[in-house]
């Protein structure tokens, strides 16, 4: 499954449990029951991160998502995540998933829609020693 990984958890009181873990995050859907004895979920985020000493500590945000909510809920996710797909395709794009990342590039593009060089009258000589 590579980066991203799915687990299932067991829960003491047999309710049902999924982990995906993925990178420095790792998220938690639970299944919990009401006091009424009705079921609903939880998404719990759970995010690494390093204290000044070194030490770790865990970032946590949950989400309760409950049965009235379900159908909504799963509609808009589809669209959002098909939307971002469709975008911007699946493959993710960013400097810690790229190995040769040197820089986000922009060509400038003039007002007919064409690609231009870009100016150099625009940049500025900056002697450091002046600041």
């Amino acid at each position: 499954m590579g980066e991203n990984e799915n687990f299932e958890r067991s829960e003491p009181d047999g309710i049902y449990s999924k982990v995906l873990r993925a990178g420095r995050r790792t998220y938690f859907f639970d299944v919990r029951e009401t006091r009424a004895g009705d079921y609903y979920l939880t998404i719990t985020e759970s995010k690494k991160n390093t204290n000044e000493d070194g030490s770790f500590f865990y970032k946590k945000h949950k989400i309760y998502l409950y049965k009235e909510d379900f159908g909504n809920f799963k509609e808009i996710l589809n669209e959002i995540t098909s939307y971002v797909v469709d975008e911007r395709g699946e493959e993710v794009i960013s400097e810690r998933h790229q190995k040769n990342f040197d820089g986000f590039t922009e060509t400038p593009v003039s007002t007919n829609g064409e690609a231009s060089k870009p100016s150099t009258e625009s940049f500025t000589d900056v002697d450091f020693d002046d600041i």
